[in-house]
């Protein structure tokens, strides 16, 4: 997605949310139905609300001519295989997060989040105007697919363990729940990490099958329920620091639509982007207030398990890149961003917060 593409195309759709209607925009457009998979249950309200979102704008920026019905994980395919029902054609569309697929090829991790990454606002930055989405474009394109930002956690927690984490040495052996990049990491620090389905979490944590589970943040962790079987909370989420959540189109169906109805679907796509991280924002604090009043136990990762994952993180992602053109394409370019992004927010952001954190106005 090209900036003056992308501005061009929502300032059209702005026009029909200022007075001129989708009909008149295209009285002739076609009326299209499409279905869209998500990999969220409905219970999860706000990740799974943002294909919702979408598929209401786009019915009101085509007059009702462009309508997607939204399906919940599990009801057409299992959550984590949405990339293979749009790429098979069973659905038109999906909603889904895309570090899912890192056992295809690793270089989707950087579509959703890269443990010791991008914050989400700096994800935003290099996807909407740091040459991110030219990159993964071309990469998502070996798939048959064509991909939009579609919502996002902000800096996720750490996960709910059993038992208090003191020091590296605590998580050997300790079975944990966390996909991915992150459960690479975890495992050369001795951990095993453990692939389990948002429904199976719960169970397991309680009759003790895995020791400790990542999940998103407090408005999700606390519905999941699991302060109930685990009351240590460990902040920070270091391999979830700004994940994105997409949407993923057809290339085949995508190139059918007409130019108004792909204007429409972009704009709605980036409204869910921008609401999701706000809906998360204003619903995660008070959600703590709630878990720490339910008895949870916060604690920050001790330094070394930080300095040894952040250690472990980078490992991997040279010796990906050693091996995986894909990888190794995208990632010299998201490594120099990332490094004038940290500068950037290190000088004007985190001092301010940092102050306003330490001084504190009653």
């Amino acid at each position: 997605m090209e900036r003056r593409s992308f501005l061009k195309k929502a300032g059209a759709v702005g026009l029909a949310t200022a007075g001129v209607s989708g009909a008149a925009m295209a009285a002739e457009d076609p009326t299209i139905r499409w279905r869209l998979a998500s990999s969220f249950p409905k219970s999860l309200d706000t990740i799974y609300g943002g294909a919702e979102q979408l598929a209401k704008r786009v019915a009101e920026l085509t007059a009702g001519k462009f309508q997607i019905r939204v399906f919940p994980g599990g009801e057409i395919v299992p959550g984590t295989q949405v990339l293979d029902a749009v790429q098979n054609g069973t659905v038109e569309c999906g909603h889904t997060c895309s570090y899912y697929y890192v056992g295809k090829n690793k270089t989707f991790a950087f579509d959703t989040t890269m443990p010791f990454g991008l914050n989400s606002r700096q994800q935003n930055a290099w996807l909407y105007y740091g040459g991110g989405m030219k990159l993964l474009r071309e990469f998502f394109a070996k798939y048959n697919i064509v991909n939009f930002p579609g919502g996002n956690t902000g800096t996720q927690m750490g996960g709910w363990f059993r038992n208090e984490v003191k020091s590296l040495a605590d998580l050997k052996g300790l079975k944990m729940r966390i996909p991915g990049f992150g459960g690479e990491i975890m495992a050369k620090l001795g951990a095993i990490p453990q692939t389990l389905a948002g429904g199976d979490i719960y169970p397991a944590l309680e009759k003790g099958t895995i020791d400790a589970t990542e999940w998103v943040g407090p408005y999700d962790d606390e519905k999941l329920g699991f302060y109930k079987v685990a009351k240590h909370y460990y902040y920070p989420g270091f391999w979830e620091p700004g994940p994105n959540v997409s949407f993923y189109v057809s290339k085949k169906e995508w190139d059918k639509l007409p130019a108004d109805y792909k204007a429409a679907f972009e704009a709605a796509a980036a409204e869910a982007n921008m609401s999701m991280q706000a809906e998360y924002d204003a619903k995660n604090p008070v959600a703590l207030v709630s878990l720490l009043q339910k008895g949870t136990k916060l604690h920050q990762y001790p330094a070394d398990v930080m300095k040894a994952a952040q250690k472990a993180a980078f490992e991997l992602y040279e010796q990906e890149a050693a091996s995986n053109p894909d990888f190794k394409k995208i990632y010299g370019e998201w490594k120099k961003f990332r490094t004038l992004q940290h500068g950037w927010f290190n000088l004007a952001e985190s001092k301010l917060d940092n102050f306003m954190y330490a001084n504190k106005v009653k």
